[in-house]
């Protein structure tokens, strides 16, 4: 009573209420930017069983918005540093943390298990495989999405609404969106957007009106501005996914090493002779780098830029962090341009090189 006390004064909520938060079970993929809020303000609000799945560890650059983790939890893994400090928050409910990759192979029965899954994943690969998996399971699943100011919250596969296939049929081209962590995010909007898809799961247990089903909230951190857009439901697309009830691995395989692509690192790319760096982010990212001999070639435009490269000679790719320069080595590679390099770490490692030589 006096831990819950301020949400059963409400009269919306009272002990009844409090009573169903304690019996619900919620899911949360990813315990990154997104997750952290989520998890803290649901073991805060006292769902009774509370799951989180990732397999990525705590590193020093996530502490400016994952709000979970502590210098102490540096190279923990993040589902298991999470339960750690939830338990502290709120020893009285349960908390099933799961240091795995979410995949075609473990999806269905671990959201078996739950009433609702939270969507914190930071990549379009998981998205479709959670909406997917949503839908064949029949749980309704809270979306949240932020890009650098921008975020976006909805509710998919509630009550017979739409799902995110229905306001994203396909996913983008790989590499052609990039991450925070090569174009950055405001740490504060991870909070906001996060703390919003914890409020869409509460009002769901407490049935609670205005859910946000049909509709996708688009926030900006910049100018505290809301629109809403509207989401309607497309048959088509559930079809689509129904059929895919029994293939789940095929439409989402695990990827093998034969498909990785050739990596170098940078104090390995700068000792290598007889080089040439292409530099495949938009003209307007920084930082600018000035390293000879150095071509700046777009992600986008590169089938367009063939004539500029020669099948025989060496090429490293960086974009800013070293992934996009993944997706444009294994595309030159296949357009027939063999020796070239993905590079580690991307222009941030190459800054970082360049100042410890100096």
């Amino acid at each position: 009573m006096s831990r819950y006390s301020r949400h059963i004064v409400l009269s919306e909520v009272g002990q009844q209420g409090q009573s169903l938060l304690s019996t619900a079970k919620v899911l949360v993929v990813g315990a990154g930017g997104l997750g952290c809020p989520v998890l803290q303000y649901l073991a805060a609000a006292g769902i009774g069983t509370l799951g989180v799945i990732d397999f990525d560890v705590v590193e020093l650059s996530n502490l400016q918005r994952q709000i979970l983790f502590g210098t102490s939890t540096i190279g923990m893994n993040k589902a298991l540093a999470a339960k750690n400090r939830l338990e502290d928050l709120n020893p009285s409910i349960q908390i099933h943390a799961y240091p795995e990759k979410l995949t075609a192979k473990n999806v269905l029965a671990l959201f078996d298990n739950y009433d609702i899954i939270v969507d914190g994943s930071d990549n379009f690969t998981t998205r479709y495989l959670v909406n997917d998996a949503s839908i064949i399971a029949n749980k309704p699943v809270v979306f949240g999405a932020i890009y650098k100011f921008e975020g976006q919250v909805s509710v998919f596969n509630y009550q017979n609404g739409p799902s995110y296939r229905c306001l994203f049929p396909e996913p983008p081209k790989e590499g052609s969106v990039a991450n925070c962590s090569e174009v950055g995010v405001l740490g504060v909007l991870t909070g906001i957007i996060g703390s919003m898809q914890a409020n869409e799961v509460i009002k769901m247990i407490l049935g609670f009106n205005h859910v946000l089903s049909g509709k996708l909230l688009c926030y900006s951190a910049k100018t505290a501005e809301i629109t809403t857009i509207k989401v309607e439901k497309s048959a088509k697309e559930f079809e689509k996914v129904y059929a895919l009830k029994d293939h789940l691995t095929d439409q989402y395989p695990e990827s093998s090493n034969e498909n990785e692509v050739r990596e170098i690192s940078v104090e390995d790319a700068f000792n290598k002779e007889n080089v040439q760096f292409i530099d495949i982010r938009e003209r307007d990212e920084f930082p600018q780098i000035e390293i000879p001999p150095n071509l700046q070639i777009p992600l986008g435009t590169l089938e367009q830029n063939l004539n500029r490269l020669h099948a025989e000679k060496k090429y490293i790719i960086f974009c800013q962090s070293g992934i996009r320069s993944k997706v444009a080595t294994r595309l030159l590679q296949e357009l027939g341009i063999p020796n070239c390099q993905s590079l580690q770490g991307g222009a941030l490692g190459i800054m970082e090189h360049l100042k410890t030589k100096t």
